[in-house]
């Protein structure tokens, strides 16, 4: 493919994108199941969610690094206690290139969207890039 595929303006929406990722956090959930399933999972971390869904904070790899190599128990510990609070999330409605900059500003690898206040799903960095080079080809066709 070559490199003028690829679209240089950023028209289209989080919503326009297809899918996704359905990874979250409930406040409540122990430290463990959470280090489990960002062991298992193909993201670097995932938003906190209170019981109606509001993104309440961030987990990532790096923060349950620090917990371990604070010396703590993660096993002992919920999601309240490791997350950073108040998270920078995006509405549905963001543009790529605006979530493209505050991924490149923030060095964000993961985004938590939503759509009413309410945690949907998130978004990666290879998301955009995919939904970039999916517009670049769109236009050409």
């Amino acid at each position: 493919m070559s490199l003028h595929a690829v679209a240089t303006v950023g028209l289209r929406t989080i919503q326009q994108i297809a899918t996704l990722h359905d990874f979250r956090f409930h406040h409540d959930q122990n430290g463990l199941a959470i280090t489990k399933e960002l062991l298992t999972s193909s993201l670097p971390g995932a938003p906190v969610v209170d019981p109606n869904g509001h993104c309440v904070g961030f987990i990532s790899q790096f923060d349950v690094l620090a917990v371990l190599e604070a010396g703590r128990d993660v096993s002992q510990l919920t999601a309240k206690e490791i997350m950073v609070p108040d998270p920078i999330a995006i509405p549905i409605s963001t543009t790529l290139a605006e979530a493209v900059r505050l991924m490149k500003h923030n060095h964000f690898l993961v985004l938590p969207v939503e759509e009413n206040d309410v945690v949907i799903g998130c978004l990666t960095r290879q998301d955009l890039l995919r939904a970039w080079v999916d517009l670049g080809l769109e236009q050409k066709d």
